[in-house]
């Protein structure tokens, strides 16, 4: 196959925004490499992608198909974001349905190649008798997936307990500032499992079935990890970069934004802390006000983003405590719902980021160099993430209870303090300031980016011969 020759590439993400969106991205890059690129999901994740530049809607086409209904949620539900973490399961189960409207896209559109992610484990059966290569491609780290070990590990059902997960495993072979997960941070994210097929075993089969794995990092941030996993899988595993988002904001939104610029330009460089937890981390009443106590005896001013989230038929509570808002209006701001990140991460005036971890929000505010307040989130790569950024020593983790994950507002206001204005901080803030050079550098973004195409390009070359 000649190296000009286009392919056909479907991308499948899991049904998650933190999941589409780095799907889309990849999908914009290979269509701009002239590579048709069927984006498949649903209808209603579909929709909530930001809208296609004029020039690549010829070689990017969005492919729909409607998810079936599975008892244990309400029909309609198509996201992650619309369910509680105990029904995401029966999400997963509904995902597993999308098998045979696959198969019959595939077996009539000439792809060459399916980008896919953590969830359909069936795919390799599907994809090899048609002659479809498969890229695995996680939007978390390396370092997760070192801790997580080799497929043999994922497949094995001796890592069952909880337990198991709190040591650094046998298998990682370089210093790793001791990653591994507490009890608490497990437990929450079995709640997210389905019985009949864990995340491990759907990664473990793909991780087998696949003809090479992607990642979004860098060999700059996590050269260690990457090097072992190319071991423990004995296959290709390619960075397709950090993926630094863009500084764009819909127009309708324009208004909410400058009400917050004109709060933010009125603060002093670096003095805000910005907090947000993510749209899927649901804290106690309890946890909540903690928060809450430990913000407000910081004594710094603030943003923080509150989201709702559903639970169960109806809406959550507001589960601020009473009067936290009056009280700290001469210096904080609380917006409900959502709140434009990336621009407030921009923004001179923000010195540091309380935040739950993922992966995403992490690139986000080291592409600004914003120094992190880590306080790990529902998804046990958040606490992964955590332990690598404390090692990294551009952050610093809230103390919790590793069983139960409870903690004191003052152990809140005692690491926000340290981190954004204490002397014995400075390494924090100094080192998350020099990765901007990494997270915030477009050249090398696209140096990935650009890596990752042509190693597609020259398997499919190569597969071609035999």
């Amino acid at each position: 196959m000649d190296r000009t020759e286009k392919l056909h590439i479907a991308m499948f993400p899991w049904l998650a925004y933190g999941h589409t969106m780095p799907f889309l991205e990849v999908s914009k890059f290979l269509a701009q490499k002239g590579h048709r690129i069927s984006y498949i999901s649903t209808p209603k994740n579909i929709s909530r992608l930001p809208k296609l530049p004029p020039h690549l809607s010829s070689n990017l086409s969005f492919v729909e198909f409607s998810i079936p209904h599975v008892h244990g949620i309400p029909p309609g539900v198509e996201s992650t974001s619309e369910v509680p973490i105990d029904k995401v399961p029966y999400l997963k189960r509904a995902y597993d349905k999308l098998r045979d409207p696959l198969t019959d896209f595939l077996k009539n559109s000439n792809v060459n190649w399916i980008i896919h992610d953590f969830a359909p484990y069936w795919l390799p059966g599907i994809a090899a008798p048609l002659g479809v290569n498969l890229v695995f491609f996680s939007i978390l780290n390396a370092s997760t997936f070192a801790f997580l070990g080799p497929p043999s590990a994922l497949l094995c059902d001796r890592q069952k307990r909880p337990e198991d997960f709190t040591v650094v495993p046998e298998w990682i072979d370089y210093p790793c500032n001791n990653i591994a997960l507490k009890l608490h941070e497990m437990v929450n994210h079995q709640q997210s499992m389905d019985d009949d097929v864990s995340d491990f075993q759907r990664m473990g089969r793909l991780i087998q079935g696949c003809q090479f794995v992607t990642m979004r990092t860098c060999f700059e941030v996590e050269r260690d990890a990457i090097k072992l996993l190319i071991k423990l899988y004995q296959k290709p595993v390619v960075p397709v970069g950090l993926l630094p988002p863009l500084l764009s904001l819909p127009s309708n939104e324009d208004n909410k934004w400058e009400a917050i610029k004109s709060w933010l330009d009125s603060q002093g460089e670096k003095s805000v802390l910005y907090i947000a937890l993510g749209s899927e981390v649901n804290l106690s009443e309890e946890s909540m006000h903690q928060l809450a106590f430990g913000i407000e005896k910081s004594n710094l001013p603030f943003i923080w983003v509150v989201r709702n989230r559903p639970v169960g038929e109806g809406q959550m509570n507001d589960i601020i405590p009473p009067g936290f808002e009056k009280r700290v209006s001469n210096r904080g701001l609380v917006l409900r719902d959502w709140a434009p990140q990336l621009r407030i991460l921009a923004h001179s005036s923000v010195g540091g980021f309380l935040t739950h971890c993922g992966w995403s929000s992490i690139i986000e505010a080291l592409k600004y160099g914003r120094a992190l307040i880590l306080f790990s989130g529902a998804s046990s790569d958040q606490g992964l993430n955590a332990r690598l950024l404390h090692g990294k020593k551009v952050g610093l983790e809230i103390e919790r209870n590793e069983v139960d994950g409870s903690f004191t507002s003052d152990l809140v206001a005692a690491t926000i303090r340290r981190v954004m204005v204490e002397p014995e901080g400075e390494v924090f803030r100094a080192n998350a300031w020099a990765m901007r050079e990494i997270f915030g550098n477009d050249d090398l973004s696209n140096n990935y980016l650009n890596e990752f195409t042509r190693f597609i390009e020259e398997f499919s070359t190569s597969a071609s011969h035999y």
